[in-house]
């Protein structure tokens, strides 16, 4: 195995493998080809969807607010969970491409755990929108100014980049001496850390509860949101008002239940799921950055109204021209 080393003090080296081999979906192997087609078309749906969204937000004057704004944020992130795993795994699919550089590895691990925290942060500025606006609505636009919505942007990123980022260092404080091999389709912090020759202890801990501290105070702030949400909404005297707010919301807590469903049982299955075999894990996390990515722009265009008028107007336009 190829490595680099390096020193630390007089008697402690650290050995870093020049490359690791990603091995696809072990246990499936005759199954890449195939397996390929659909990753490859979810991808293509995924990037495109949320591409037309971003497109369609920044176009439309009428869709310059608040929730659109998280919206695009939202589709942005799915853009780069996916954009960072899929496209290597199809390389390993097709071309037998397995080799990662240890640094693209970390690069790779870091991008994927950063969009993981960030969209959870997203989804709970959306459940606070939706909050505001249904239940103190003459005082959405005092509340959600731009200032705001900047501040909650930096806030959301620094805290996924600031949660993640002490990561990078626990990886490469390990001297990896056992084998480069990784049986995924990508790298992840607990995937590598188990490649080491060392303690990992600091790993599991820490990967296992800041991120999932932080992801479980989002969920259960999106909860009390969605309650008062809720509570309101049934207390408005109209129901064409109920209807109305009630279908708003529902794209939201699809797209929440999109999200968070998959990655707990993710999660759960590869911390506790022992008799679970390897290569469902491995199928199972794959999905996971295929399939919300790919639902949610189809999710936010067929509930929402405004979206879908935007989408259908410019699509006139091209077509036209």
């Amino acid at each position: 195995m190829n490595s680099k080393a390096s020193m630390l003090g007089t008697n402690f080296t650290i050995i870093h493998p020049t490359v690791f081999i990603l091995l696809g979906i072990p246990g499936l192997e005759q199954y890449h080809t195939w397996l390929s087609i659909p990753f490859c078309l979810m991808y293509i749906a995924a990037v495109l969807g949320n591409g037309a969204l971003i497109l369609v937000v920044l176009s439309e004057r009428t869709l310059h607010e608040p929730m659109y704004v998280f919206l695009s944020m939202l589709a942005g992130t799915d853009i780069l969970l996916s954009t960072t795993t899929v496209p290597k795994t199809l390389a390993i699919f097709w071309f037998h491409a397995g080799e990662i550089p240890f640094d693209a590895c970390i690069a790779q691990m870091f991008f994927i755990h950063v969009a993981f925290v960030a969209e959870s942060g997203i989804l709970l500025a959306m459940a606070f929108d939706r909050y505001v606006a249904i239940c103190t609505p003459l005082r959405y636009s005092a509340v959600l100014t731009p200032m705001a919505i900047g501040k909650m942007t930096l806030a959301i990123w620094g805290r996924s980049i600031g949660t993640i980022f002490p990561i990078i260092f626990l990886l490469k404080r390990l001297s990896y001496c056992r084998t480069n091999v990784i049986p995924h389709s990508y790298c992840e912090h607990i995937g590598v850390a188990r490649l080491a020759c060392a303690d990992i202890t600091v790993n599991i801990w820490y990967g296992f509860s800041v991120p999932m501290a932080s992801v479980l105070v989002d969920v259960a702030l999106i909860g009390i949101s969605y309650t008062l949400i809720l509570q309101a909404v049934f207390r408005l005297p109209s129901q064409d008002a109920r209807h109305k707010a009630l279908n708003t919301c529902g794209s939201h807590i699809g797209v929440i239940l999109l999200f968070f469903i998959p990655s707990f049982f993710t999660f759960l299955t590869h911390r506790f799921g022992k008799n679970i075999p390897h290569h469902v894990h491995i199928l199972l996390a794959n999905l996971y950055v295929l399939v919300p990515p790919m639902l949610n722009p189809i999710i936010y265009g067929a509930k929402t109204k405004q979206i879908r008028d935007s989408m259908t107007r410019m699509l006139s336009v091209v077509w036209k021209s």
